[in-house]
C-alpha cells in the first residue's frame, strides 16, 4: 500500500491536550527508528502556548489498496471468527482504543495520526463480493466494529459501511456491529429486512453517561444521549441491539455500571457486555498521558487500580484474562455487572445464534454465457 503520510513535529508547542482530539502527542510507533518529541526550550510565543499561533490538525483519508476485507482469527476471547474493517484509523479519538498501535505498521504514530490519517478502501464491496463468492466460502456471522469504528464520522462521505451491508444483504448473510455513532440509524433501510430474518445485532457503546468525560475521552464520537436515543430507534424498528460498557476505567466511569444499564434498558436494550481497560504497547503511554492532562487529581488512583487488576501491571495480553482483568477489583467488576444484568432482565445472546442458512453465495461476472 502506498501511504502520502510522513509523520512531523514540526509544532513547536509543548505536548497538552489538542481540541476535538482523544490524543495529547503524536507518539512516535515502536517500529521506527527515531524518536521525536516536543520541548518547551523557554522560547515559545504566547500565541504558542495557548494554541492560537496554530490550527488544529486536520483529518485526511488515504487509500487502503488490501486485496481483501474479511479478517480472520482464532481468539478464544471473542465470539466471531472473521469481522471486516472498512476503515485504518478512527476519527473519534478515543484514547484508550486497543486499535491504535495498529497504526505504527503505517510508519504513522498511535497518537494524533490514528485519529487524523485515515485510510479507507474504495473498493470495499467489490472485494467483499469475490470472497463470498469462493467456493471454499462458508457463511458465519461477520463483525463490524471489532477494531476501528464502521460508523466514524467519515463515513457519512464514503458509505463504505453502508455498501458492504448491502452486499451482506443481498446474499442473506449474517452480520454484527458495534459502534459508537448514531449514524448507525442512517442503513435502518437494511438493517430492518436483516433483523426480519435473523441476520443482524447491533451492539451501542455506551462507555459514560457523563457528556463532558465523554468529550474528552471520546472526542468525536456522538454524545451518551444520541447513543441511548440510537438504541431506543433501533429497537422501535425491530433491530436487536445491546449495550456494550467498554472500557470500564476505574475511578473513572466503574460507578456508572449500574446507572448506564438501567438508561439502556429503559431505551430497549435487550443485552450487555463489558470490558476492562486494555492497555497494550503505545497506548499504556498514551493514556497516562491522556490522564494526567485532563484528570492529575486522580490519576494515580486510577493507574493503582489498573495495576490491582492486571496483576501488578497496566495490561494483560493473555486470552482469558485480557477483557476481564484479575484481581479483587476485577471479580468486583464482573459481580457488579452480572447482578445488574441479571436484576434488568438483560440476556447474552450470542452470534452464533444469527441465521446462516439463508446464503448465496454471488455469482461473479463471466465472459461466458450462462447455458441455462
Amino acid at each position: 500500500m502506498n501511504i502520502g503520510y510522513q509523520t512531523t513535529q514540526a509544532d513547536p508547542r509543548p505536548d497538552r491536550p489538542t481540541k476535538g482530539r482523544g490524543s495529547v502527542t503524536n507518539r512516535t510507533g515502536r517500529f521506527e527508528r527515531h524518536e521525536t518529541a516536543r520541548i518547551d526550550d523557554g522560547w515559545l510565543l504566547a500565541e504558542d502556548v495557548d494554541g492560537t499561533g496554530t490550527p488544529p490538525p486536520k483529518t485526511k483519508l488515504g487509500v487502503d489498496g488490501a486485496r481483501k476485507v474479511i479478517t480472520r482469527n482464532d481468539s478464544p476471547d471473542v465470539p466471531f471468527d472473521r469481522s471486516i474493517n472498512p476503515y485504518r484509523g478512527c476519527e473519534h479519538g478515543c484514547v484508550y482504543c486497543f486499535a491504535r498501535p495498529t497504526h505504527a505498521y503505517l510508519g504513522l504514530s498511535p497518537g494524533l495520526d490514528f485519529e487524523t490519517k485515515l485510510f479507507w478502501k474504495p473498493n470495499a464491496a467489490e472485494l467483499l463480493v469475490r470472497e463470498l463468492a469462493k467456493p471454499s466460502y462458508r457463511c458465519a456471522p461477520i463483525a463490524f466494529g471489532t477494531n476501528t469504528d464502521p460508523y466514524q464520522p467519515v463515513e457519512r462521505q464514503t458509505e463504505a459501511t453502508r455498501g458492504l451491508l448491502r452486499v451482506l444483504n443481498e446474499a442473506r448473510h449474517p452480520y454484527t456491529i458495534v459502534t459508537k455513532n448514531a449514524l448507525v440509524c442512517r442503513d435502518l433501510d437494511l438493517l430492518v429486512p436483516a433483523a426480519r430474518e435473523n441476520r443482524v445485532r447491533v451492539m451501542l457503546s455506551v462507555t459514560t453517561l457523563d457528556r463532558h468525560l465523554a468529550n474528552k475521552m471520546e472526542p468525536r464520537a456522538s454524545t451518551p444521549e444520541k447513543r441511548i436515543a440510537a438504541i431506543r430507534r433501533l429497537t422501535e424498528a425491530g433491530v436487536p441491539t445491546g449495550v456494550l460498557v467498554a472500557p470500564v476505567i476505574p475511578a473513572l466511569n466503574d460507578h456508572e455500571i449500574e446507572t448506564i444499564l438501567e438508561r439502556v434498558v429503559e431505551a430497549g436494550a435487550v443485552s450487555a457486555g463489558y470490558v476492562m481497560l486494555r492497555l497494550p504497547l503505545e497506548i499504556k503511554d498514551l493514556f497516562q498521558e491522556w490522564l494526567h492532562a485532563h484528570y492529575p487529581d486522580r490519576a494515580e488512583r486510577v493507574l493503582s487500580l489498573i495495576r490491582q487488576s492486571r496483576d501488578g501491571a497496566l495490561n494483560q495480553a493473555q486470552f482469558g484474562k485480557r477483557m476481564r482483568g484479575t484481581g479483587p477489583f476485577a471479580d468486583l467488576i464482573a459481580n457488579r455487572f452480572r447482578l445488574a444484568r441479571r436484576k434488568l432482565g438483560l440476556d447474552t445472546r450470542r452470534q452464533s445464534d444469527l441465521d446462516c442458512s439463508a446464503f448465496i453465495a454471488p455469482k461473479l461476472p463471466s465472459p461466458q454465457m450462462d447455458l441455462f
